[in-house]
């Protein structure tokens, strides 16, 4: 694709990609401020994370096991008992103690350290860098937290700081920044990483569907696996078959209504012998794949499966469809060169 997308586009993207949308009115970085996106996401980092400081940061609890000159928490009487404890004036107690080294706060020390190298700008590599280590003064350890100590890690509601904090910081590890960019400065040229854009596209229309269409009782589902409906297999077939998994499921169990939505980041036409635009076989062939081989899934015979191919615009606006076998199969394509505000609703309305 040659098309180039304005960086200011790009954010957009990677402000729906982090489900940071609803913070848009708060981050007040003009996207042309960084030469790329790796350094506005570190300046927007630095930012969130120097308010964070000034207000400290959210503490956690971990369990400990001592032995105390007065009961803290829970005594724990076998040890005290067969340690002769009690006649040293000692007891053995459990607890839980407050600690700042909780799963997002290593998250965001671990994050400026990888933007840190990320980075060119010696000032934004400075500023990650200071708030590293004031992290490591408040006792934040250096090792990224594993997933499932993030999925223990539930932010509240209210903790809105600690939610743009650790979304931000989420995205640095995500593949969506890659670590070395160039020729960012006013543009951004897709083929330069086609895996970073391509990872933007996808999540952001499935976190804008989400936000439009949640409301009107739709599941938005973004990844889902699907099962080939084998009803008999020589034994050893199996590990070899291809797996199945949509980019965008979109259901409505009122309206009996699912839609199988799948981005790709390439022209939606390729040209053949014959022809000079024809629309590419092998996305034709795996969305009826993904719609056919459900059917059985779904047990209410009126249920409507529809599938979309969702592309960028190239050279000119491309939105028709067909129904096919029962399913209606749609073609569209999103301007992503145009301005902002027009390629948010073209986000939200793709449906």
């Amino acid at each position: 694709m040659a098309t180039q997308i304005p960086l200011r586009n790009i954010w957009l993207l990677f402000l729906y990609a982090a489900d940071l949308v609803h913070f848009k009115d708060q981050l007040k970085v003009a996207p042309e401020s960084a030469k790329d996106l790796p350094e506005l996401v570190a300046r927007l980092l630095v930012h969130v994370v120097e308010l964070r400081l000034r207000r400290n940061l959210s503490k956690g609890y971990k369990p400990r096991h001592a032995v105390l000159p007065r009961v803290r928490g829970r005594i724990d009487m076998l040890q005290t008992v067969t340690g002769q404890l009690l006649e040293r004036g000692r007891i053995a107690c459990s607890f839980e103690e407050h600690t700042m080294q909780t799963p997002r706060n290593r998250l965001v020390r671990a994050a400026l350290d990888h933007l840190a190298v990320c980075v060119k700008d010696a000032e934004v590599v400075h500023a990650c860098k200071s708030l590293s280590n004031a992290f490591g003064r408040l006792g934040v350890g250096q090792e990224k937290p594993s997933r499932t100590e993030m999925a223990a890690d539930q932010i509240g509601r209210n903790e809105t700081s600690d939610l743009l904090m650790v979304n931000l910081a989420r995205m640095a590890f995500e593949a969506l920044i890659p670590s070395e960019q160039e020729g960012m400065t006013n543009s951004y040229k897709p083929e330069t990483t086609p895996h970073l854009v391509r990872r933007l596209f996808e999540k952001a229309v499935a976190n804008a569907l989400r936000i439009k269409l949640e409301p009107q009782g739709w599941q938005v589902r973004a990844g889902r696996r699907l099962s080939w409906p084998i009803t008999s297999a020589s034994g050893n077939v199996l590990p070899y078959l291809p797996s199945m998994q949509t980019d965008i499921e979109l259901t409505h169990y009122l309206h009996k209504r699912k839609v199988v939505i799948d981005t790709k980041f390439t022209h939606i036409f390729a040209s053949t012998q014959y022809r000079d635009e024809v629309l590419k076989s092998g996305y034709l062939y795996q969305l009826y794949t993904y719609l056919r081989t459900q059917e059985g899934l779904v047990p209410e015979k009126e249920w409507r499966s529809e599938g979309m191919l969702l592309h960028p615009q190239v050279d000119g606006v491309f939105d028709e469809h067909m129904d096919l076998q029962g399913h209606r199969m749609r073609f569209k394509t999103i301007d992503l060169t145009c301005s902002a505000q027009d390629l948010e609703i073209q986000l939200r309305n793709c449906l």
